[in-house]
């Protein structure tokens, strides 16, 4: 078992190391990608990747979309408040199908509508007129990314699933759009002590998104995590849980989180992604070095409860943005 389970992270880097040998760093279109959903997951700092039986999963590590045999259906929707008056909406549904495994559809929704816009090309000169790109009449644009989602995921021996998705990608602004294809995967391994798991992912492998004459590849991510629970009674439970993750657009990040449980019915949640906020570039010959990073520390809560057989959670979480204006996550979660 442990050698599966170190071959799948091999092969994981190694998927990594070669697409990262095909990309620039710091260039990437579908930012959004990189944005957490699930109020549950971003109050945890992100460190979600050993995260199991949820449909929301889909989002993070496929690999914890399976269900096990007593878990017949999940679903997620999640809401976020994010900077500058952008909205963005996710939604995943997962079913299990036995022995075959688990599928998981799920959908992302990212912009915002009605900005001015400025039609103002300054080219007054008529031999200047072939230049000019904006054929756009309207007094205000829309701009939207959306994201459709599919995964599959299933058990292999007690302790280990493993699981891929395939996702279409688009981005508009203005009339202008362009699409791409990516590719998750990943794996949860069980270690079979005090709720210990590790786990691997490999997100947004794919073709570049193409504007015009330029490619902007996907923010491609390869992250290992672990979780633990120290703490694990009737009444209460405790999680810690650590991500290591390294983006293609920036530095290696560490994400950490702990979740305190009471009766499996009231949440409490914090996280913190070190390495991540108030950090600064290298700068250049031209210029100073620049603030890079703004997201700090994460809280959040939850509820769950039985109704009518469904398992039924309401997540919140808090992030504090420097320089921005805070961030406010809300999720639903239902299990049968």
């Amino acid at each position: 078992m442990k050698k599966h389970l170190l071959l799948i992270l091999v092969l994981l880097a190694g998927l990594s190391v070669e697409a990262w040998a095909q990309r620039k760093a710091g260039r990437t279109g579908a930012a959004f990608l990189e944005i957490g959903v699930g109020a549950r997951e971003v109050a945890l700092g992100s460190a979600a990747t050993t995260f199991a039986n949820d449909a929301n999963q889909i989002f993070w590590n496929p690999a914890g979309t399976a269900l096990p045999d007593d878990q017949q259906f999940s679903a997620a929707f999640s809401y976020n408040d994010w900077i500058a008056e952008l909205s963005y909406t996710a939604a995943a549904v997962g079913y299990n199908f036995g022995s075959v495994g688990t599928v998981t559809l799920g959908v992302q929704v990212f912009g915002l509508s009605d900005i001015p816009a400025n039609r103002e090309n300054g080219f007054t000169d008529p031999a200047l007129q072939d230049l000019v790109t904006d054929t756009e009449t309207s007094a205000t644009f829309n701009y939207t990314d959306l994201a459709l989602s599919a995964s599959f995921a299933r058990y292999f021996f007690d302790r280990l699933t493993l699981g891929a998705t395939v996702k279409i990608v688009n981005e508009s602004i203005d009339g202008v759009s362009a699409s791409a294809v990516g590719f998750d995967f990943g794996s949860v391994y069980r270690i079979g002590v005090a709720g210990w798991q590790i786990a691997a992912r490999l997100n947004n492998l794919g073709s570049p998104l193409t504007f015009y004459n330029q490619d902007n590849p996907l923010p491609l991510t390869f992250t290992i995590g672990t979780s633990i629970y120290p703490v694990n009674t009737e009444q209460t439970r405790l999680m810690l849980a650590v991500d290591t993750t390294k983006p293609l657009d920036s530095q290696q990040l560490i994400y950490g989180g702990a979740e305190l449980s009471f009766y499996d019915l009231l949440f409490l949640r914090g996280g913190y992604k070190f390495n991540y906020s108030g950090n600064k570039d290298d700068g250049t010959a031209e210029r100073a070095a620049v603030e890079t990073t703004i997201e700090g520390v994460s809280l959040g809560g939850g509820l769950q409860y039985a109704i009518s057989g469904y398992a039924v959670g309401v997540d919140y979480a808090f992030t504090q943005m420097d320089l921005l204006d805070s961030v406010h996550r809300f999720s639903l979660r239902i299990g049968l």
